[in-house]
Formats: C-alpha cells, sequence, structure tokens
C-alpha cells in the first residue's frame, strides 16, 4: 500500500497568433505520455501573442486538488475549488504545479496541443516535535536539524500556540496580546529559514479550544473550565487568524490540536454529553471546514490531531471528533496513539505500553478505511517511556502499512538510535 496519491492534471492550451505546445508531465518519480498534438503555421507578426491556459488538478481518488500554485511562463494562478485554474502570458514556459505536502510537478513547453496526464505525488511525511524550549535554543534546535540530516526524518512540528493559550512568537494577531498570551520565545521566521534550508517540512500546531486566556477574557464563551465552547465564534476566529498568520509566515502546514469537546471530569460538567452527538460532530467539523475555506486559498496544508480511541470506536466518545466527518476537511489526520495511555487488557494485553508494534498497528489499521478520500493519515507516535527498540517497534507498524508518522516527546529528546535511515525507508 502507498500512500503517494496520483493526480491527473488535464491541461487544454489555447494558442494565440501561432504559438502552441505539447504538455507532458515529469517528476522524480513518474513519466506521462502526451495524448494529442496539433501544429499550426508559423506567425509573422512581431507582437507577442497572449497564450492561455486552463486545466483542472484532480487527485485519482476524484478529490480536486485545491489551492495548488499552477505558473506558466511569467503567470500564477491557485486551482479553484473544483480544481480548475485559467491563465494567460505572452512569455509561455514551462508549467508548474505546486502544493505543501506534495511534491512538485513540471511540465515542459512544447510545440502542439494537447490534454496531458501527470502525476502530483504526495509527501510521505516523518516529523519530530520541536518543543518550545528546544525552539528558542540555538544549541538544541541545531542537534534537531543534524538528527534530521541523519535519519529518515524529512518534518518538523513547532508549535505556535500551545496548551492553556499561551502564543509563543511574536505574533501580529492584536487579540493575542489584549488577552496577555503572548510569549515570544522564538522567532518562527528564524526557525523556518534554517529547517526549509534543511529541505524540512515545517508544520505547526496551534491548540484550539482549551484556552485559559480566552475563557477569562470572555466569559461568554466558556464551556467548562479553561475550555472554550467550540461553537463559539469569537475563539474561532481567533484560532484562524493565528492559523492564517502562521501560513504566511512561511510553515507548510497547519495542524490542529485540542480541536474536541474536553475529556475526563471537565465532559461530566460540561455538559457536552446531554448534546447529541451529531450536533458535537457537526460543531468539530464546521470549524474544520471554516479554517480550510481560509487556510486552502494561502496554499498550506491543513491536519488535525484526534484521540487514538475515535479510530477505534464508532461513536464520537463524547469529544465531537470521527475520522470520517473531520478528515473531510484535511490533508492529514493525526490520531496520538500512545499504548501507554490504553488501559490493562486493551486488545487482550495485559499492559498494551509493553506491546508497540501491536497496538500501534492495530489503531492504525481501524483508522484506515475509515478516512474521506483525499486525506492520509499520519499518526504521532510515542517517544517517550520506551527504549529505543520500542520506538522502533511503532514506526515500523506505519512503516509496514505505508504512511508517515511524526514523534512526540514533550522535551523533544530524540535518539538517532530510535529512529530509521533514509535507506530503511526507501527514500
Amino acid at each position: 500500500m502507498t500512500w503517494a496519491a496520483s493526480t491527473l492534471i488535464a491541461i487544454l492550451v489555447t494558442a494565440c497568433s501561432g504559438f502552441a505546445f505539447t504538455a507532458a508531465a515529469t517528476t522524480t518519480t513518474a513519466t506521462t505520455t502526451s495524448t494529442t498534438t496539433t501544429t499550426v503555421p508559423p506567425t509573422t507578426t512581431t507582437t507577442l501573442p497572449l497564450v492561455d491556459v486552463s486545466g483542472t488538478v484532480i487527485a485519482d481518488t476524484g478529490r480536486p486538488v485545491v489551492g495548488a500554485m499552477v505558473a506558466f511562463g511569467d503567470a500564477t494562478a491557485l486551482t479553484a475549488a473544483d480544481g480548475s485554474f485559467r491563465m494567460a502570458t505572452t512569455r509561455p514556459g514551462p508549467i508548474t504545479v505546486t502544493k505543501s505536502g506534495w511534491s512538485d510537478l513540471e511540465i515542459p513547453w512544447e510545440a502542439g496541443v494537447t490534454v496531458a496526464d501527470a502525476v502530483l505525488e504526495r509527501l510521505v511525511i516523518r516529523g519530530l516535535r520541536v518543543s518550545a524550549d528546544t525552539a528558542s535554543n540555538d544549541a538544541a534546535f541545531q542537534g534537531i536539524i543534524d538528527l534530521a540530516a541523519d535519519t529518515a526524518v524529512n518534518a518538523l512540528v513547532f508549535d505556535s500556540k500551545q496548551e492553556g493559550g499561551k502564543v509563543l512568537y511574536q505574533t501580529a494577531v492584536g487579540a493575542a496580546h489584549e488577552l496577555g498570551a503572548v510569549e515570544a520565545l522564538y522567532d518562527p521566521i528564524d526557525r523556518l529559514e534554517q529547517a526549509h534550508r534543511a529541505g524540512l517540512y515545517a508544520i505547526t500546531r496551534i491548540v484550539v479550544f482549551e484556552d485559559a486566556y480566552w475563557v477569562s477574557a470572555h466569559p461568554e464563551e466558556k464551556l467548562a473550565g479553561p475550555w472554550v465552547a467550540p461553537t463559539a465564534p469569537g475563539a474561532r476566529r481567533y484560532n484562524i487568524d493565528l492559523a492564517v498568520e502562521a501560513c504566511s509566515l512561511g510553515f507548510d502546514e497547519i495542524q490542529f490540536d485540542y480541536v474536541r469537546y474536553p475529556a475526563g471530569q471537565t465532559a461530566q460538567r460540561s455538559g457536552q454529553l446531554d448534546i447529541p452527538q451529531a450536533d458535537r460532530v457537526a460543531a468539530i467539523e464546521s470549524f474544520l471546514a471554516e479554517a480550510r475555506a481560509a487556510l486552502e486559498p494561502l496554499g498550506c496544508a491543513i491536519s488535525a490531531d484526534v484521540f487514538a480511541i475515535v479510530v477505534s470506536t464508532i461513536d464520537d466518545q463524547g469529544l465531537g471528533q470521527r475520522p470520517e466527518e473531520l478528515s473531510r476537511h484535511l490533508d492529514a489526520l493525526s490520531p496520538m496513539i500512545y499504548p501507554s495511555h490504553y488501559s490493562l487488557g486493551w486488545l487482550g494485553f495485559p499492559d498494551p505500553n509493553d506491546y508497540p508494534y501491536e497496538v500501534t498497528a492495530n489503531a492504525i489499521d481501524a483508522a484506515l478505511p475509515r478516512l474521506a478520500a483525499g486525506a492520509v493519515l499520519r499518526p504521532w507516535l510515542q517517544a517517550f517511556w520506551w527504549t529505543n527498540a520500542q520506538i522502533r517497534e511503532a514506526i515500523q507498524a506505519a512503516e509496514d502499512r505505508g504512511i508517515g508518522w511524526i514523534m512526540w516527546n514533550v522535551r523533544s529528546d530524540f535518539h538517532r538510535e530510535a529512529l530509521p535511515g533514509v535507506e530503511e525507508v526507501g527514500g
């Protein structure tokens, strides 16, 4: 099984005043063949002709690829909600298609008019979490960069808004300052430059509905404890504003965490369990839909974290999280598969924490068939309370199923021996 998503790009080129070309897609992993070619007589005018290009970018699942950047000569366009694009230029050249989370595509400019089949491959992300302390320390952060260079790791996950609602950089979103929530611990532009220079994909994590700063300033939107009601319009707008800013700063992907109703004792007193499941799920789903509408035109990929238990049970566990509904609006869904958190006896194991491969594999296998078309599974895996060998077992469960992974350790305390090399994962 592979999670490299094939994409069909149908490009129709209308050439004015004698220009025409053949579009043939090329990537490092796939080749394509032109289907038709038409030639036209040469022009005799010295005026540069205007060449129109239109087309559609769709995944082989049938889902349009929205928000992809298409460049043709000196013209650019973003694909629309149906995956379509249209542009014109007097200086035609190679057509390039780029989107965060996907491999780049280039289509050469040739003579003729054609419709071309092309392949845009989804990246398989293998990432490490970068704690605020690590991001704020030059030596510690360079250690993460060096570790990625020596392993199959190709992505980093930074925090920009963490548990409790603290914003960790000097944001331009005024509401964060009004709340007193800003503690600028690192410069995201500097860290992003380092990460991208090292060829790493950069994700930022935004904690959404657990926000003590917001509920203190806006008690009308409080659910219970430090939790905001997921339907609260002000809090939703605030988090989306932070996400839009993060995308504009240069993060490749926005990952929403705590995008749910609370669990435990807070859930017992919040009243959420009296809300019909369909309404709880709809509240979370509508937030992700709203976020996608704001972020997709900017070119950022979108992901969300969910409790792993919701991929193994049919209901939402009172949290408003079900993979079927949430993944409709996501590029990646990330269940937090931490066997140390599973109840004793889960799957018949006396202590699930002693069975890294089996418990991780079971959760992945339960989740995969429940994803909406176009979304991929990229679990958070446990990188704490285990030996390096046990961490390797959990990673192997993901690798055996052809999916990516991201490793959680609260202090970003990762070891080379726990991570596979490039040669072990096939490049």
